[in-house]
């Protein structure tokens, strides 16, 4: 196995979203109109103070108001100017490749370009049983569904075949993106077969690091730059971004105390359905420190931690703030992403 350093010129520093109601550790949760209503305010707060991407998630169960993340994406797209706007990840498995790109190629258009998609399975299943999918074929439906949407994005008109889906007889596919060709990462977790196959297809990759210790990934980014190069792509084309569970403030003490009881409250439910333990503010403390997956501390702290990651992993694109888990209140994230944008990503940029 080869081992790869990237040299980076710029690290693009992003947020991504689930929809969550945000209820600031309180036992009500906000209504959704509102709720919907201060996300916008936050992706518009994003590209004020300067971050790169924002991306919603995608997720069919309560507390989440993310089933339709395009539409949130639209509505951003016509109050912002300069941020990147992309899912995070689009369940593409669930769903129809025509579709998604018809979606995402009008957020392009709305957007004036910044439109971007990250395709994915999703970590939770609620989808498939939702669209009449079956389990069973949960890698097959990636697979053929990714290879329909990357067709679609080479040529106008298409002519494909499959198992899961009606075949396309020299179908023209509209409307067209602005971008001469729509952005499409790959979301993964910690399968080395999902690397591999992002690598052999030159696509750039999202890898989602929630928990555990980041530079144990860094053998599976290895075999996707080592596939993507085998496979005739550039260093360059293999990008890799990460998306990390975060929150700055102003002190270390401060971010530790105000993030643990919503992320302890949120990871110990999603553990009830996974067969995890309940988490202890002992797990919180090795997550946080120095090989920890999570980004919670002050800012100093945070950025340093941020270029640990990188280097650990050989060098990454974009690292994106997963800021949801701790169901934090809507000022508090407004308050960490104006630290993030203009704090945390000078330094980690070195300006």
């Amino acid at each position: 196995m080869y081992l790869y350093v990237i040299k980076l010129n710029k690290m693009e520093i992003g947020i991504d979203s689930f929809a969550a109601r945000m209820s600031g550790n309180n036992e009500h949760a906000e209504n959704d109109a509102v709720a919907m209503n201060e996300l916008i305010d936050r992706m518009v707060f994003a590209d004020e103070v300067g971050l790169d991407f924002f991306g919603i998630g995608e997720h069919h169960r309560k507390g989440f108001l993310d089933s339709a993340p395009t539409l949130i994406l639209a509505a951003a797209a016509a109050r912002t100017k300069k941020i990147r706007l992309g899912t995070a990840v689009s369940v593409l498995s669930a769903a129809d490749p025509v579709r998604v790109f018809q979606n995402h190629a009008t957020l392009d258009l709305i957007s004036n370009g910044r439109a971007e998609l990250v395709a994915g399975r999703g970590s939770f299943i609620d989808a498939y049983p939702l669209f009449g999918l079956n389990l069973d074929d949960y890698d097959e439906l990636f697979v053929e569904k990714l290879d329909l949407l990357l067709k679609i994005r080479e040529q106008e008109f298409v002519t494909w075949s499959g198992r899961f889906r009606a075949p396309l007889k020299n179908q023209a596919i509209y409307p067209r993106p602005l971008q001469e060709k729509l952005p499409v990462w790959v979301g993964v977790g910690g399968t080395p077969k999902s690397f591999a196959r992002a690598g052999a297809l030159g696509l750039p990759l999202m890898v989602a690091i929630i928990g555990g210790e980041t530079h144990r990934f860094r053998p599976l980014i290895d075999l996707y730059r080592e596939t993507g190069i085998k496979a005739g792509h550039s260093l360059d084309q293999l990008k890799v971004g990460l998306h990390s569970l975060g929150y700055v403030a102003k002190t270390t003490k401060q971010a530790h105390d105000e993030f643990f009881p919503g992320y302890a409250a949120s990871m110990t439910k999603i553990g009830k359905e996974r067969g995890w333990p309940p988490t202890t503010r002992a797990h919180f403390e090795g997550q946080v420190g120095p090989t920890g997956a999570l980004l919670v501390g002050g800012v100093e702290e945070v950025a340093e931690k941020i270029l640990r990651h990188s280097k650990a992993l050989g060098g990454i694109s974009r690292l994106t703030f997963q800021l949801d888990t701790a169901e934090l209140s809507h000022q508090k994230l407004m308050e960490t992403m104006e630290l993030i944008g203009k704090e945390v990503a000078p330094i980690v940029n070195g300006n």
